[in-house]
C-alpha cells in the first residue's frame, strides 16, 4: 500500500505565460478510476501553446505525456492493480459517432474531454505529483513492463501521434518521403518511416539535426534552403514544422498522386492575425495558420494531388505503438535531452518553446 498525503505540489496554470508552483488538494477519485503517482510527463506543444498565446482560461494544470505508478486502484477495476506502472492516455473516443465511424477521432466530442486531471478543469495533469484518471480513459492506459523506464511510457502519447500520421499517407514500400524539420517528432517520423520501408529525405536548419536523421535512417538529409538544389521527386511529404515555406516546397515537389500531410500548423488563423506575420516561438519561417497562403488549386486538382493534416492520437492505435516503443525498434530514449523537476516547470517550458541546438524533447520528474 502507498501512502497517500492530502496535499501536492503542482504547477497551475494562472494566465499567459503564468505558471506557478503550488499546494493543491490530491485528487479524489471514484470506484471506476485510478490515481496515479506521476514519475515523468513530457513537455508537448500543444500546452506550450495554450500557455504562450492564452488560448484556455486558467486556471488548470496541464501535461498529458505521463507515465507513473497505481497508487489507488477502485473497487470495480479489475484489469489494473495498486503497484502497476502505467502509460496514460488522457483523450479516448466514443467510437460511435459520424466522426468516429470516418475514423477521425479528434473531432470526436467525447474524445475532446480530457479524462486526466490533477484538479480545476481537466487538462492532463500530468505536472503534479498525482493525477485522477476518470473512466471513460481506462481503455487507454497501458502497463508498462519491467524492462522499460517511465520515460518509453511517457512517450507513446507522442510516438502515436506520429504513428497516426504515417497511415494516414497510405504509403507503398520504397516510397520516397519528404519529412521537413528534425526535432523530436520529426525525428520519430524519419525512425517510423524508415522502418516501413521508405526513402526519407529529412530536412531541418540545423546541421546537427542532420546527422540526428540520418542516424534514424534518412537517405539524405539536406539543409531546408538546399531542397530545391537536389530538385526531388517525391511521393509524399510530411511537414512537422509550423511553417509556410516548407508547404510551398512541398506542393512543388510532391509528384502526381502525392500527399502532403500537415502536422504542426495547429493555430488557427484570423483577418486581425494574418498568418505570415506571425513567427511562432516553435515554428521556422512564416505563419502556421495560412490566412494569406497562396495555393495554386490546379496542383491539387490536375496533379490529383492531396493536401491532408493529421492531429492528436489514436488510441486504438496503442497497442501496436507500445510494441514498437517497449521492443525499442523505435528506441525513443536519445530524444530525451533535457530533464527537469517539477519545481522548474517552468524553465523547462521556455526551453521547449525556444529550444536550442542540443535540446530535443523535454520532460519533467514529478
Amino acid at each position: 500500500m502507498f501512502a497517500i498525503p492530502k496535499t501536492m505540489r503542482a504547477v497551475v496554470y494562472r494566465g499567459v505565460n503564468d505558471l506557478r508552483l503550488e499546494t493543491v488538494p490530491v485528487p479524489r477519485t471514484g470506484a471506476n478510476e485510478l490515481l496515479v503517482r506521476v514519475a515523468v510527463c513530457g513537455v508537448c506543444p500543444t500546452d506550450i501553446k495554450k500557455i504562450h498565446y492564452g488560448t484556455v482560461p486558467p486556471p488548470r494544470i496541464f501535461g498529458h505525456e505521463t507515465a507513473g505508478t497505481i497508487v489507488k486502484s477502485g473497487a470495480r477495476i479489475k484489469k489494473f492493480r495498486v503497484g502497476d506502472r502505467v502509460a496514460l492516455h488522457h483523450h479516448v473516443p466514443c467510437l460511435d459517432c459520424h466522426f468516429c465511424r470516418h475514423r477521425a477521432f479528434a473531432q470526436c466530442t467525447t474524445y475532446q474531454r480530457t479524462g486526466i486531471t490533477a484538479g480545476f478543469e481537466p487538462a492532463g495533469g500530468g505536472y503534479a505529483e498525482y493525477v485522477r484518471v476518470m473512466d471513460f480513459v481506462l481503455p487507454g492506459v497501458v502497463k508498462i513492463p519491467g524492462k522499460n523506464s517511465f520515460d518509453e511510457g511517457a512517450m507513446l502519447e507522442p510516438v502515436n501521434t506520429v504513428f497516426k500520421a504515417v497511415r494516414r499517407l497510405d504509403l507503398l514500400r520504397g516510397d520516397t518521403v519528404l519529412v521537413a524539420g528534425q526535432g523530436p517528432i520529426g525525428l520519430m517520423f524519419t525512425r517510423l518511416l524508415k522502418i516501413a520501408g521508405m526513402n526519407v529525405l529529412a530536412t531541418d536548419l540545423l546541421e546537427s539535426r542532420l546527422k540526428l536523421a540520418k542516424k534514424c535512417g534518412a537517405k539524405r538529409a539536406v539543409l531546408a534552403g538546399q531542397l530545391s538544389t537536389l530538385n526531388p521527386k517525391l511521393d509524399a511529404a510530411i511537414i512537422a514544422v509550423p511553417s509556410d515555406d516548407a508547404v510551398q516546397q512541398a506542393l512543388k515537389f510532391v509528384r502526381g498522386a502525392g500527399k502532403i500531410l500537415l502536422f504542426a500548423h495547429t493555430r488557427r488563423s484570423s483577418p486581425t492575425r494574418p498568418a505570415d506575420a506571425l513567427s511562432h516561438p516553435m515554428g521556422e519561417g512564416r505563419g502556421e495558420g495560412g490566412f494569406n497562403f497562396q495555393l495554386d488549386l490546379a496542383t491539387i486538382c490536375l496533379d490529383e494531388k492531396d493536401l491532408i493534416g493529421s492531429y492528436s492520437s489514436d488510441f486504438t492505435l496503442q497497442r501496436e505503438v507500445a510494441r514498437l516503443v517497449f521492443s525499442r525498434q523505435l528506441d525513443v530514449r536519445p530524444l530525451i535531452t533535457h530533464r527537469f523537476p517539477l519545481a522548474k516547470t517552468a524553465v523547462a517550458v521556455a526551453l521547449a518553446t525556444r529550444p536550442t541546438e542540443t535540446s530535443l524533447k523535454i520532460v519533467i520528474n514529478a
